[in-house]
């Protein structure tokens, strides 16, 4: 494309050159030749005067003698023979007598061309009898020419110099236009081969920019992409997480024998398999599951009341397996939240099920739904040792390297709670041991400005 550029601008400037330095030049030229011709005229023209007085070839000689050309041996005078007079002729000829009695004949200037180069100027003269004098006037092929070829070179030089500086702009502007086409290519290719970070950047021509600003557009939207799937597997690979609990705490009840210790062995290495998709596939969640703002879209909510006692239906049965006091309260009545019933689900047993999992057996945990108005509290408390480190614990991805925790429970909690406005707190319980507190914001304008904020946050810890 750059060399095509340079071709078509090199093929157009040197047909513009061309077409003006050639006509030009002959203008030149011809303006040299009627310079020359034009000076021969004025110096035959002095010699008129002499004419209409005499004819006396001696003071014919003196007038041809005392003028420029005459001096220059250039000039000659053709009197015809006029009554008894004979005819003169002074000076050499250089067109001829056949020229001469022509230009007599006719009665006005001509030329003629001079053997070895040149012309000679006839100008017919008046004579006081009424017969026609010629003068003849010999104008060299130099004077002809004179400048036309010092013309001609700097017409040639300023046309090359035209071509050349043409070339060197549209090579700069082929450049200008084939680097950011290149750069957008590479990095087409680059993001082909599975180089997310591929990005071009934003210059060159408006046309470019725009491409530039769309590839960078669609790449980000190609690594938000494959985060939210990979966010997707991980979140749902972790909602594995409590049947896996029901059947590793069934499988413990199996008690010895070759079959059971196969089925603890299987669910143990299910276990593994489910954490190492979740350590995988860990990035941000689809923003596609969420209206504007980051809010939960439109009509989704529920009754947390409800969702609560019915998720603690299915954990009590598996404290009261373990040997774990459990408290319930505030679910009495019914609390609407604008959270859809399955993400309460999902946080709930997130919470949940750390307390089975990282608390001893026999451990004695309590529930509580508190209505504050404007939002609603849930808090999950356990008696268990505690966290040493409840902002690590809220980092997504933070327990990873702890067996059997990815760190992703807590952090579906915090994103359920942020989807509304709210926020998640860990602290000590009145039990002794986490406390972990739930903020669902009830107020629409706080949960869109809250969740916009949540996100900035999320996006600060992972750079």
């Amino acid at each position: 494309m750059r060399w095509a550029l340079v071709k078509v601008c090199l093929a157009v400037t040197v047909m513009v050159v061309v077409a003006f330095a050639v006509p030009l030049g002959l203008v030149v030229q011809e303006m040299a030749s009627d310079r020359a011709f034009s000076n021969a005229e004025r110096q035959a023209a002095t010699i008129g005067p002499t004419l209409s007085i005499t004819t006396d070839p001696v003071q014919l000689r003196k007038a041809v003698e005392s003028t420029q050309m005459g001096a220059d041996r250039r000039m000659a005078v053709h009197v015809p023979a006029v009554g008894d007079d004979p005819r003169v002729d002074i000076g050499d000829g250089w067109a001829g007598e056949r020229a001469v009695s022509e230009t007599r004949r006719i009665g006005r200037a001509a030329t003629a061309p001079v053997a070895g180069g040149g012309f000679a100027l006839l100008q017919p003269v008046a004579l006081g009898s009424g017969d026609i004098a010629v003068v003849e006037i010999l104008v060299p092929e130099s004077e002809v020419s004179n400048g036309v070829a010092t013309a001609w070179l700097v017409l040639a030089g300023v046309g090359l110099a035209l071509i050349v500086g043409s070339v060197a702009v549209a090579d700069r502007l082929g450049a200008r236009l084939v680097r950011p086409a290149e750069r957008l290519a590479d990095a087409a290719h680059r993001l082909g081969e599975g180089r997310l970070g591929a990005r071009v950047p934003e210059d060159g021509p408006k046309e470019l920019r725009s491409a530039a600003v769309a590839f960078n557009s669609m790449a980000d939207q190609v690594v938000e992409l494959l985060a939210n799937e990979r966010e997707l597997a991980a979140d749902l690979s972790h909602r594995l997480r409590t049947p896996l609990t029901v059947l590793r705490l069934n499988a413990a009840s199996l008690g010895d024998g070759p079959a059971a210790e196969q089925t603890r062995a299987a669910v143990e290495q299910l276990e593994r398999e489910v954490d190492t998709i979740i350590r995988t596939a860990r990035e941000q969640r689809p923003a596609a599951a969420q209206g504007p703002g980051g809010v939960q879209g439109a009509g989704a909510g529920c009754d947390a009341s409800e969702v609560i006692r019915d998720r603690m239906g299915f954990w009590s049965a598996l404290a009261e397996d373990e040997g774990r006091e459990v408290r319930l309260a505030g679910v009495d009545r019914t609390v609407r939240i604008p959270v859809a019933r399955p993400e309460l689900a999902a946080a709930l047993d997130a919470m949940l099920g750390n307390v089975f999992r990282h608390t001893p057996e026999g451990t004695p945990f309590a529930v509580d739904v508190h209505d504050a108005g404007d939002a609603v509290i849930v808090l999950v408390s356990d008696a268990g040792g505690g966290i040493s480190d409840p902002d690590a614990a809220l980092r997504r991805g933070n327990d990873g390297g702890r067996d059997g925790s990815t760190g992703l429970g807590l952090d579906i909690v915090r994103r359920v709670a942020e989807s509304t406005g709210g926020d998640v707190r860990l602290g000590r319980s009145v039990l002794g041991g986490t406390e972990v507190r739930v903020w669902i914001a009830l107020d629409g304008r706080a949960r869109g400005e809250s969740a916009r904020a949540g996100r900035g946050r999320r996006k600060r810890r992972r750079n």
